[in-house]
């Protein structure tokens, strides 16, 4: 009776002990035989709701993204290194809603998507994949060096599937992690532009134009020039250079680095040179005017004094040298490799190994395009026939205004000089 009774307790108790653990499954340790308890409910509970384990969900929701085949994959911050011939194209910037007029963004994005590296919605939205260019390159231009920040999906091979889906003159050469909040425009410091042309232009201006390619730069006329954009050096108003820019307006200052033209070269039969800026950063046309101004001096349409004059508050009419023969070819990033470049997760945002791949782009396309082009149309020698219509002696308001367009100022970072 009394066995009995104990029995039947023994199960009541029991009975209610698991029932007050439903929800609760047993593990035992294979090493130890040790019994561990882990909740079931309550972890899906609250992974739904809140608290450390809800937390931990959202993050990792946030650092990975689902493709269209249901693949997870990390999406990071990166850089992208560029190369593009802007022979056939609208510049750099891609503009929503045109697309007539094609762009090198363009082709950027429709690569990113075939690629697989951004869901298709992030073209219509470029801001969705937090895409910043470091130079907005006008109609025609070419880069060497154009770096781009955006965040992708890291799949594999990414360079190699890019570049498959883009046409020859558009490569991608290098990528790199960088922080979560890095933008390429704004953590730029300075940035580096060429400009090949042929040496005809810093001819007298009574030199004819019939055998252009005979011409060849004397040594003491290359040695003029550079003493005329060495003035360019230091921090000046460049509200002459760029269009609808007030005279005071503290943007129009700006600080140039670098500025020298070197050793001629013959291309297909005529001399070209080629002219190096390092600039904190550009405006709309500015680079374009300060080698136009630098030419009309050199062949006799003024004095050197306006450049000086053209510095100060009243306007003067800078005539603007053609696109064709600019070419980005670095952007620089001291600050951010200061700070993050060594610190074991980033890498400096420097192209040593790049470099005889960029050399190497600007040999096939962007070199041969410039003078072929330049041989073909004679861009330079026709705008050299429009200097004697630029008043330098004079203000000249109306022969500003129809220069002027879309200011393509971006502030701190700003770009394009074009």
């Amino acid at each position: 009776m009394t066995v009995n009774f104990l029995h039947r307790l023994c199960v009541s108790v029991l009975h209610g002990w698991l029932y007050k653990c439903a929800g609760i499954r047993w593990i035992m340790s294979e090493e130890s035989g040790n019994v561990q308890t882990k909740p079931l409910k309550r972890v899906e509970e609250g992974n739904r709701e809140s608290g450390e384990n809800g937390h931990i969900r959202k993050k990792l929701k946030s650092d990975v993204e689902q493709t269209g085949d249901e693949r997870k994959l990390p999406k990071r911050k990166v850089v992208l290194l560029l190369a593009y011939s802007g022979k056939g194209y609208y510049g750099m910037q891609r503009n929503a809603g045109s697309s007539q007029f094609k762009t090198i963004e363009d082709e950027l994005v429709t690569a990113l998507i075939k690629s697989g590296c951004i869901p298709d919605n992030h073209g219509d939205d470029m801001k969705k994949m937090s895409f910043q260019r470091c130079a907005r390159t006008d109609k025609g231009v070419s880069a060497a060096g154009q770096v781009v920040s955006l965040k992708l999906w890291m799949i594999e091979d990414i360079k190699e599937k890019l570049n498959s889906n883009l046409p020859p003159q558009i490569r991608v050469l290098g990528l790199k992690r960088v922080t979560g909040g890095f933008n390429s425009k704004n953590s730029c410091d300075a940035r580096t532009y060429s400009y090949m042309l042929p040496t005809l232009a810093f001819a007298p201006k009574d030199y004819g134009t019939e055998n252009s390619t005979a011409f060849r730069l004397e040594p003491e006329t290359l040695q003029r020039v550079n003493r005329l954009f060495g003035s360019y050096k230091g921090t000046h108003n460049f509200h002459n250079f760029t269009s609808q820019k007030a005279a005071r307006d503290p943007s129009a200052r700006r600080y140039i680095t670098e500025m020298t033209c070197g050793e001629p070269f013959v291309r297909g039969g005529a001399e070209f040179a080629e002219i190096t800026v390092r600039g904190q950063s550009f405006m709309m046309h500015q680079i374009r005017k300060m080698i136009g101004l630098v030419i009309a001096v050199v062949k006799g349409y003024s004095g050197d004094e306006v450049l000086k004059r053209s510095w100060g508050e009243e306007k003067v009419d800078v005539p603007k040298a053609p696109g064709l023969g600019l070419v980005l070819e670095k952007v620089h990033f001291d600050r951010y490799n200061k700070r993050f470049g060594g610190d074991g997760l980033h890498e400096c945002l420097e192209w040593t190994e790049e470099e005889q791949a960029i050399l190497a782009f600007k040999e096939e396309h962007i070199y041969p395009s410039i003078v072929e082009t330049e041989c073909q149309e004679g861009s330079m020698a026709s705008w050299m026939a429009t200097l004697p219509i630029h008043d330098f002696e004079a203000t000249a308001k109306g022969a500003q205004d129809k220069d002027r367009g879309q200011d393509d100022d971006e502030g701190n970072g700003s770009d394009s000089a074009l």
